[in-house]
């Protein structure tokens, strides 16, 4: 066969359909087959690629400048910008930065470098599905998907039939195989499985359980919108056991979870079964369905306890009974109404750090008031106690601010009904009370506020304000607390009690753990008090050590307030806190700040060491718009972060140190 010549790609075609009519009858090949190579030779779409390539193969009489197009034109807004209030030059600016001419000077600089290449990553997903006129038959636009099918897993997708009597995917479980492939998405209508048209869940169920090695699916895809993964985390306050559950729509896609589990939300589109995964150290827990707050909620309130599958209290020991309401004054009710109905908490990680309170609660001779004085006895420097405040007159001996602080009973009765008192009581006609200021004393002089008070008090001190560790000292059985009893009052240290006192005391540790479980931190039974003020004391240096999950309002935005003074984060800053926020123009009504928006933080001092910087830093936050307070901001957002001086980072840098991070909101 001769060689093709060395002219142009179209010459060469040429020459090439020529070849082919002149070895037709020479070659033993199939008439057929000769037809078709010469009818797609001397096709018009072969031809016109082969003149598009020489065209663009051709030596162009101007040769692009080396010099990129738009790093001129910047280097020109540069050089403008000097030229101060001058109009003209403001009106060439405006021309040059105005987005169509930068997008025009990138689209030469790419024709430039001959950059034809698809940018894949750059592909915009459609905010909302086109209308139907776009596509002239959706039912072509069918497509075929392959799945190699896993004996020991399931597929991970749910489907439903819709108001089209469509088959469609109504769920994909995230991390399942399905889910990790990509080649399927929620609202995608199935056709076919394996050439056998489906119509019901139940059919397509039938196939694949009888269905060996891979699957092909026939599906028309539905528009996908990109998705950001869910922050949101939840802590359940209730055990969890699919298996148990007869609401749940697939029992094996449930998620199984303890009380006390941290929750990844990973999808709450469906009102009643939310996506979730268990948050574990390593960060890979199980993956699955777990019911909603909305329907958990529900289903507490209506379902008797005697048919709740979820697990009873190991505390009391004891039978169920109809639950009493422990009665406390409207007015502190604001947050915690629900508190008796405990569902999920959201939380967020925070880093170590040291709370500014300790909250004991537990039944009257459950032992929480000995270990307040031991933990006060074994670290005075790190534990403070408040002082309470009384209306009595002072006896010969006593000061004022050493034991008590004295007050008038006027004053004592004014202040209490300002709500300036934590908890009070009246013991032989005078008043005694804890005042909440006096917990401020004790956390400003740099020490751990410990309280042992009564439970209903924990809807005033679980905020960001006191920050407090609550530990619940749980009854052990009443045959147990009677041998603790017997052995102190043998070393002399409690009085006598009866078995009623016993008694008394487990259904009371259980009623208060039915109320407030939720609001506790960690739970200790208190059946040995070595054992139990060495748990105490562990869990108190881990908070040093370890991050915490904490309510999602204490974080930043819970510390980073007007003047506040951050002196509990181990290795942050230990000074003041300055916040300064301006707004170009504050609109009228809900809608919050219409224009420019700037978020000055100052930290004034920066604790030394080689945890971090030992200068001044500034943290400036920028949103360009903001169009609505709920919504958040709708423009670029950039941190500026500087630090005058970083000596004390072994890896970091000597000098000054500019960052500019840009967030995607």
């Amino acid at each position: 066969m001769p060689a093709a010549t060395d002219g142009a790609g179209l010459a060469s075609l040429h020459n090439l359909q020529d070849q082919l009519a002149e070895i037709g009858d020479e070659v033993d090949a199939d008439q057929s087959d000769l037809a078709f190579l010469k009818q797609f030779l001397e096709g018009p779409l072969l031809e016109s690629l082969v003149q598009a390539k020489d065209r663009l193969e051709q030596d162009p009489v101007d040769q692009p400048s080396d010099e990129s197009a738009s790093r001129m034109v910047a280097d020109c807004i540069n050089d403008i910008a000097s030229l101060g209030s001058n109009s003209h030059a403001v009106e060439l600016e405006k021309v040059l930065s105005a987005p169509h001419f930068m997008a025009m000077m990138s689209a030469y600089d790419d024709i430039a470098d001959k950059n034809y290449e698809e940018e894949v990553n750059d592909v915009k997903q459609l905010s909302a599905p086109p209308p139907p006129m776009v596509f002239n038959n959706v039912a072509d636009q069918v497509r075929l998907v392959g799945i190699r099918k896993d004996k020991s897993a399931p597929l991970g997708i749910t489907v439903k039939i819709d108001e089209h009597s469509d088959l469609v995917i109504a769920r994909i479980m995230s991390g399942s195989m399905i889910d990790k492939q990509g080649l399927l998405h929620v609202g995608d209508i199935i056709k076919e499985v394996n050439g056998l048209q489906v119509f019901s869940p139940e059919q397509l169920m039938e196939i694949i359980r009888f269905t060996e090695g891979s699957i092909t699916l026939k599906i028309v895809p539905t528009v996908v919108e990109s998705q950001i993964k869910s922050q949101k985390y939840m802590r359940a306050h209730f055990n969890y056991d699919p298996k148990k559950d007869r609401l749940i729509p697939c029992a094996d896609a449930g998620l199984t979870f303890s009380d006390g589990d941290v929750l990844q939300i990973l999808s709450s589109e469906d009102p009643n079964w939310w996506q979730a995964r268990v948050v574990t150290k390593d960060e890979d827990g199980q993956t699955g369905l777990i019911p909603s707050q909305p329907l958990e909620e529900k289903r507490k309130a209506f379902v008797q306890p005697d048919y709740d599958y979820s697990k009873s209290s190991l505390l009391c020991g004891l039978k169920r009974r109809k639950k009493k309401k422990i009665k406390y004054a409207t007015k502190n009710t604001t947050d915690f109404d629900r508190c008796d109905l405990s569902i999920y908490e959201e939380v967020a990680r925070m880093p170590p750090f040291e709370r500014k309170t300790l909250i004991i609660v537990g039944a009257t001779g459950v032992g929480r008031r000995s270990l307040k004085e031991r933990l006060l006895k074994d670290d005075p420097r790190r534990f403070g106690a408040v002082m309470p405040h009384t209306c009595r007159e002072m006896r010969d001996g006593e000061v004022n601010g050493k034991g008590y602080f004295f007050t008038d009973r006027e004053t004592m009765e004014d202040d209490i009904k300002a709500g300036l008192y934590l908890e009070y009581g009246e013991y032989n006609g005078n008043l005694y009370g804890t005042k909440i200021d006096s917990i401020n004393h004790v956390t400003n002089a740099g020490k751990m506020c410990v309280l042992d008070v009564n439970p209903t008090s924990l809807k005033i001190l679980k905020t960001a304000e006191f920050m407090p560790f609550v530990v619940f000292i749980a009854a052990p059985s009443a045959e147990a607390l009677k041998r603790m009893y017997d052995y102190g009052r043998q070393k002399g240290i409690v009085v006598r009690r009866g078995d009623d006192d016993y008694r008394k005391a487990v259904e009371e540790s259980a009623q208060i753990e039915r109320v407030y479980k939720g609001l506790f931190d960690m739970t200790i039974v208190n059946d040995s008090f070595e054992d139990a003020y060495k748990q105490l004391r562990m869990a108190l240096n881990d908070l040093g050590t370890e991050s915490q999950w904490v309510p999602i309002n204490w974080g930043p935005s819970g510390l980073l307030v007007p003047g506040s003074y951050w002196s509990y984060w181990s290795t942050g800053p230990t000074g003041l806190l300055v916040l300064l926020v301006y707004w170009s123009h504050w609109s009228t009504g809900p809608t919050g700040p219409t224009g420019l928006l700037i978020l000055l933080v100052l930290l004034v001092y920066w604790s030394t060491g080689p945890t971090g910087p030992t200068g001044l830093l500034v943290l400036l936050v920028y949103w360009s718009y903001w169009s609505h307070w709920s919504t958040g901001p709708t423009g670029p957002v950039f941190t500026l972060v500087y630090w005058s001086h970083w000596s004390h980072w072994s890896t970091g840098p000597t000098g000054l140190l500019v960052l500019l991070v840009p967030l995607v909101y």
